[in-house]
C-alpha cells in the first residue's frame, strides 16, 4: 500500500470522526439550550395525531436524531405519559424530522457558482466563531451558542475531508462493482444500510456518509435507494435497545417503530426493483447527495401518509408481537410497573434523563402522600387492618429512595446546563424530604399500633384536633408534590400557608393538651402518644415546605 492510499484512508476516517463528533456536540448543545422544552412538547401530545406528527418532527429536527426522539417516546410510554396511539404519531414525525440533516449535507452539492452558499465554504469560520464564544464569553447562553457553532462547523469540515479523500478514486473499479452488486440485490443493499446504521446508531450519520460518496459520483440510484431504506430500519435499533427491561407497552412502542419503517422499506424496495427491471438505465445511473435528500424526504413523508390512518392497526399488530402475559404474571408486572424502570440507555439524552428523574421524584412523592393518608386513616378511623400495608409501602419508598439516589448521581455527571444542575441538586434534597415524610407516616402507624396493643384511646376533643392538623399536613404534602410536578406558584403559596397553619395548630394543641393532662382529663400514657403524633405532623409539613421551596428556587 503506497503512502497516498494510506493518507486517503486517514483523511476519510478523520473526516468521519469530525462528522460524527460534530453531530454529537451540536445535538448536545441543542438539548442544553432547549432544556426541558423538548419534553414539555411531548407532554402536549393529545389524541390529535397530526399534532403528534408535527411535534415528533420538530423535536427530531432540533436533536438531529430520530433515535433520541424514539428513546424519549419509549420512556414516556413506559412512564404512562403517552399511550401507544399517541406514540405512533410522534414516531412518524421523528422519521420526517430526521431528514433535516440530509438537506444540510446536500447543500455541499451546489455548483461552484454558488460556492459561497455551501456550508463547507463557511464551516471553518463557524468553528472559529464558536471557539471564540467558548474561550472569551462568560455567559452560559453564548457558551452554548459556541458549542452549537463548533458542532455545525466540524460536521461540514468532516464532510469535506471525507469527500476529498474519496474524490481521487472515483474511477476505481471497486466502487462501480460494489454499488452494482448492491443495486442488483435489494436485500443485500437494505441489509448493508441497516447494518451500518445499527453499528453507528444514527441513520442521520449513515445517510450523510452515503451522500458524501454520492458527491463523488460513484453511487448508483438503485443502490442508494436500497441502502437508504435499510438505514431507516437500522435506526430502530436504539429504540429497541431502550425498551429492554421496560413495561409491555414500552416494548410495543419500539415494535411499532420497527414495523413502520420495515413496511415502508418493503413497499419502496419492491417498487424500486420493478423500476430497475423496466428501466435499467434509470436504476444504474449515478445519484447525487441532493437527490438522496429528495428521496429520503419523499420516502418518510409518503410512508407517514400511507400509514397515518392505520395507527390503531399498528398498535394492534404490536400487541400480537408483544403478547399479554398470564393473569398472575400480569398482576406481577402491573405491580412492578408502579416502580420506575430507570433505564440507563436514556442517558443518551441528558435532558430527557433529567425529566425522567423529575417524574420519578413526583412518583415517590405520590407514594409518600398515599401512605400518609393511609396511616392517618389507621390512626383516626381505627383501620388497623391496613397497618401491614403501611409498613410494606414504607419499605417500597425506602427502596425507591435508594434507586433514585443512584440514578440522580449518574444524571448529575451528564452534560447539563447550570439550571439543570441546580434542579438535580434540588431533586436530591427532595427525595430526602419525601423519604422523611414516609418515615413520619410509619411513625403515625406505629403510634396507632401502640394505642391498640395497650388499649388506649384519645378523647373526642383530641380526635377532632388530630383530624384538623393532619388534614393541613396532608394538604401541604399534596400541594408540594403538585408543585414539583407542574411548577405552579399557587401550589407553592398553598404549601406555605398550610405549613404556617400546622405550626400554629401544633403549638395551640400542645398547650391545650398539657392543660387537659394537668386536669386529669386525659390518660397520661395516651397523652405522650398524642404529643408525639403532633410532632410528627409538624415535621411532615416542614418537609413539604422544603420540597416546595426547591421548586420555588428553580422558578
Amino acid at each position: 500500500m503506497n503512502i497516498g492510499y494510506l493518507e486517503s484512508i486517514f483523511s476519510f476516517l478523520g473526516g468521519l470522526g469530525m462528522f460524527l463528533y460534530g453531530m454529537s456536540i451540536m445535538g448536545d448543545g441543542m438539548q442544553k439550550s432547549a432544556g426541558s422544552k423538548l419534553n414539555k412538547f411531548l407532554r402536549m401530545v393529545t389524541d390529535n395525531r397530526l399534532l403528534a406528527v408535527g411535534l415528533g418532527a420538530l423535536i427530531t429536527a432540533i436533536l438531529h436524531s430520530s433515535g433520541a426522539t424514539t428513546v424519549m417516546v419509549v420512556g414516556f410510554v413506559n412512564a404512562g405519559i403517552l399511550n401507544l396511539t399517541q406514540a405512533v404519531g410522534v414516531i412518524m414525525g421523528a422519521n420526517i424530522g430526521t431528514t433535516i440533516t440530509a438537506w444540510m449535507v446536500s447543500l455541499n452539492s451546489l455548483g461552484d457558482a454558488m460556492k459561497v452558499l455551501q456550508p463547507s465554504f463557511f464551516a471553518p469560520l463557524v468553528v472559529a466563531i464558536g471557539a471564540a464564544f467558548l474561550m472569551f464569553s462568560k455567559k452560559k447562553k453564548e457558551s452554548l451558542a459556541g458549542e452549537i457553532c463548533i458542532g455545525v462547523g466540524l460536521l461540514f469540515v468532516g464532510l469535506t475531508f471525507m469527500s476529498g479523500s474519496v474524490a481521487p478514486y472515483t474511477d476505481a473499479p471497486i466502487f462501480a462493482k460494489a454499488f452494482a452488486v448492491l443495486g442488483r440485490n435489494p436485500i443485500l443493499g437494505i441489509l448493508v444500510g441497516a447494518l451500518v446504521t445499527a453499528i453507528i446508531q444514527s441513520s442521520t450519520a449513515s445517510v450523510g456518509i452515503l451522500q458524501t460518496l454520492a458527491m463523488s459520483g460513484v453511487v448508483s440510484a438503485n443502490a442508494a435507494i436500497y441502502i437508504t431504506l435499510g438505514q431507516n430500519i437500522g435506526s430502530c435499533l436504539t429504540a429497541l435497545l431502550s425498551s429492554a427491561g421496560t413495561s409491555r407497552n414500552a416494548k410495543r412502542a419500539s415494535v411499532i417503530h420497527l414495523t413502520f419503517n420495515s413496511f415502508g422499506a418493503i413497499v419502496f424496495g419492491i417498487g424500486m426493483y420493478i423500476i430497475s427491471m423496466m428501466r435499467p438505465d434509470i436504476a444504474q445511473s449515478s445519484i447525487n447527495s441532493f437527490q438522496i435528500s429528495v428521496f429520503h424526504t419523499f420516502f418518510n413523508v409518503t410512508n407517514t401518509l400511507l400509514l397515518f390512518p392505520f395507527a390503531k392497526q399498528l398498535v394492534a399488530f404490536s400487541g400480537l408481537i408483544v403478547r399479554e402475559t398470564g393473569e398472575e404474571e400480569a398482576k406481577k408486572e402491573t405491580k412492578e410497573d408502579e416502580l420506575p424502570v430507570l433505564d440507563e440507555r436514556i442517558f443518551k439524552s441528558p435532558t430527557f434523563a433529567l425529566e425522567v428523574g423529575v417524574m420519578e421524584v413526583v412518583h415517590m412523592g405520590k407514594m409518600a402522600l398515599a401512605n400518609l393518608k393511609l396511616a392517618t386513616s389507621v390512626l383516626l378511623e381505627n383501620k388497623y387492618e391496613c397497618l401491614d400495608e403501611v409498613f410494606k409501602n414504607e419499605t417500597e419508598i425506602d427502596i425507591l429512595n435508594k434507586k433514585l439516589t443512584e440514578y440522580l448521581i449518574k444524571v448529575n455527571n451528564l452534560s447539563l446546563n447550570e439550571k439543570q444542575k441546580v434542579q438535580v441538586s434540588n431533586l436530591f434534597y427532595s427525595i430526602s424530604d419525601l423519604e422523611r415524610v414516609g418515615d413520619h407516616a410509619e411513625n403515625l402507624a406505629e403510634a396507632a399500633q401502640y394505642l391498640k396493643e395497650h388499649g388506649l384511646a384519645f378523647s373526642e376533643t383530641g380526635i377532632e384536633d388530630l383530624k384538623e392538623i393532619s388534614s393541613a399536613a396532608i394538604g401541604a404534602v399534596d400541594h408540594a408534590v403538585a408543585a414539583r410536578q407542574d411548577g405552579g406558584m399557587e401550589d407553592i403559596r398553598q404549601v406555605s400557608k398550610l405549613e404556617d397553619r400546622v405550626d400554629t395548630l401544633e403549638e395551640e394543641m400542645r398547650d391545650k393538651h398539657i392543660e387537659r393532662l394537668s386536669k386529669n382529663e386525659c390518660n397520661p400514657s395516651a397523652g405522650v402518644v398524642f404529643l408525639d403524633i403532633l410532632s410528627n405532623l409538624e415535621r411532615i409539613s416542614d418537609h413539604a415546605y422544603n420540597v416546595a421551596g426547591y421548586v420555588k428556587d428553580e422558578l
